[in-house]
């Protein structure tokens, strides 16, 4: 299984436009949408929910109401104000403010009468669906909640066990955009890394900044240039400098409103068709070769 992730220095570039159309030309392969705080992915492929499952990270306090004293020591303890007073007549007890809390702990430590309990926090929910082509694995991370870079993990994992089981050459990924956790739990592993860059000079460094990524993990890379005849100059330079940096050039996509009119429709790129269309095309069987390459030198390796 040869598992490609899509990245980008920021959001917006058209990466899950590439990757919805890469689910389309691969023929089989397994979907992931790694993108869990702002996942998209979704809008294009319409999958079917096949099984939902709770996402917990991390740990809220609660105050069981019945035993709190109302003493206040909790409040006292939390520095991030998350502990709120609740009047009941003339007797006042707690609540936690689950917004604010950290899932420090100390109130639980605290509390003279133990009334404070810490169960794991409900972050956000996880999806196994089937879409046009094949197997889906899918997030939502919950407004507000922390760990997406423990929910990509386990997307990908997840992901992972459908190729497996379903005998899929192919596991395509749409994953976030910038360089923090989550893009690092998406790439680490991965057989290849395309980043999609825009012609601009804020593209140029954001290009720098993920190819330092994906060159300290030891993730093969290559670039693709979005809208490339916006800025012809700027699209030479940063293919000239990806190729100095050991990235391969997979080719360039011209500006073309079909994108937008597929985007509108509900259908990929490719089979809305249009010069974008051709150009994801060719791409694709750029990336393709280079992993099929790459696969073939690791194991002349071994």
């Amino acid at each position: 299984m040869k598992e490609i992730v899509v990245i980008s220095g920021k959001g917006g570039t058209g990466k899950t436009s590439i990757t919805a159309s890469f689910a389309a030309l691969a023929g089989s392969a397994v979907i992931a949408d790694c993108d869990v705080d702002a996942s998209d992915l979704h809008l294009v492929l319409s999958p079917r929910i096949r099984k939902r499952e709770e996402f917990r990270s991390g740990r809220e306090a609660v105050i069981r109401t019945d035993d709190c004293i109302g003493c206040g020591a909790c409040r006292d303890d939390c520095r991030f104000h998350a502990v709120r007073v609740v009047h009941h007549g003339s007797f006042r007890n707690f609540a936690i403010d689950s917004l604010s809390c950290e899932g420090c702990g100390v109130c639980v430590r605290g509390c003279p009468v133990q009334a404070i309990d810490f169960p794991e926090r409900v972050c956000g929910e996880w999806f196994v669906s089937e879409s046009r082509f094949g197997p889906m694995v899918h997030a939502q991370l919950a407004i507000g909640a922390e760990n997406s870079g423990k929910l990509v993990s386990t997307v990908r994992k997840q992901a992972r066990k459908l190729a497996e089981e379903f005998n899929r050459p192919w596991l395509i990924v749409d994953g976030p955009p910038g360089i923090a956790c989550p893009v690092i739990a998406s790439i680490t592993g991965a057989s290849l890394a395309l980043i999609v860059i825009e012609p601009t000079m804020s593209g140029v460094h954001d290009m720098e900044r993920v190819l330092a990524l994906t060159g300290h993990f030891g993730i093969p890379a290559m670039i693709c240039v979005n809208k490339w005849e916006l800025n012809p100059q700027i699209t030479g330079q940063i293919e000239s400098s990806a190729q100095s940096s050991g990235a391969s050039l997979a080719g360039r996509i011209h500006y073309d409103r079909a994108v937008t009119n597929a985007q509108t429709d509900g259908l990929t790129v490719v089979e809305y068709g249009g010069q974008a269309a051709e150009d994801i095309r060719l791409i694709w069987r750029n990336v393709e070769d280079r992993a099929l390459s790459l696969g073939a030198t690791a194991a002349m390796q071994v």
